[in-house]
């Protein structure tokens, strides 16, 4: 999904690295935007089902 981005964890916080440009990063987030309450869900300590 994030094929040259960084994602990672930084204390409680989710960091997602995103293109430079305003459009390539409006596009980007739209590929992540779906999977951010599972990631909240993950760390709070949450599992797969």
């Amino acid at each position: 999904m994030l094929s040259r981005g960084v994602a990672g964890l930084r204390g409680r916080t989710l960091v997602i690295n995103v293109p430079g440009s305003v459009k390539a990063a409006r596009e980007s987030f739209g590929f992540v935007a779906d999977q951010l309450e599972h990631a909240v869900e993950m760390m709070a300590g949450g599992g797969h089902d």
